[in-house]
């Protein structure tokens, strides 16, 4: 990596966003904190959005979830997937569902076993909006009869966040924490 992790205590001018972050984070900063601490507006930035988005949407956190390890896994994003695995299972997913996703998300959005329809609707939407970036008609008629607009407004938001992170995470090359 070329790009140093900002160390604690940080800079002064870095002061501010490290004490909001530290306070979402429970008093624990993370790799990807350290790296976005380079820049403290952004950070600042991007710990309210990111807070918003884990802790304030009325979209369900295990539909949330599996859209963002999707994410990881389509983008080879590591860190994401192994930081956001662990909520998915606790919100109720399972290890099938994991191994389903890392096999292949296309094979998983059919796979009527293992996912409920909001949750093969949501693999479909988080695919075409990765891969694709348009989403096709059928698919958001689809994740619209299973959600309302509330929750799908918040999970096309979740999705387009979480692009972003892994494409950070990729290219400044943050590892994963031990």
């Amino acid at each position: 990596m070329d790009i140093p992790y900002i160390t604690e205590p940080p800079p002064a001018e870095a002061m501010e966003a490290y004490i909001a972050i530290l306070a979402r984070r429970g008093g624990k900063l993370l790799n990807l904190d350290r790296m976005l601490l380079n820049t403290p507006e952004f950070a600042q930035a991007w710990n309210t959005m990111f807070g918003i988005i884990r802790g304030k949407l009325s979209v369900s956190l295990k539909l949330r979830e599996l859209a963002i390890c999707a994410v990881g896994v389509m983008n080879r994003a590591d860190y994401e997937y192994v930081a956001h695995a662990p909520i998915f299972l606790s919100a109720g997913g399972t290890q099938e569902q994991l191994d389903a996703i890392k096999q292949g998300v296309p094979d998983a959005i059919g796979d009527t076993q293992l996912f409920d329809e909001s949750e093969r609707a949501t693999l479909a939407l988080t695919y075409e909006m990765t891969r694709n970036v348009a989403v096709e008609k059928a698919t958001m008629a689809k994740v619209r009869s299973v959600l309302p607009t509330q929750q799908v407004v918040e999970l096309i938001g979740t999705i387009a966040g979480y692009n972003m992170v892994s494409r950070f995470l990729v290219a400044t090359g943050i590892d994963p924490e031990e």
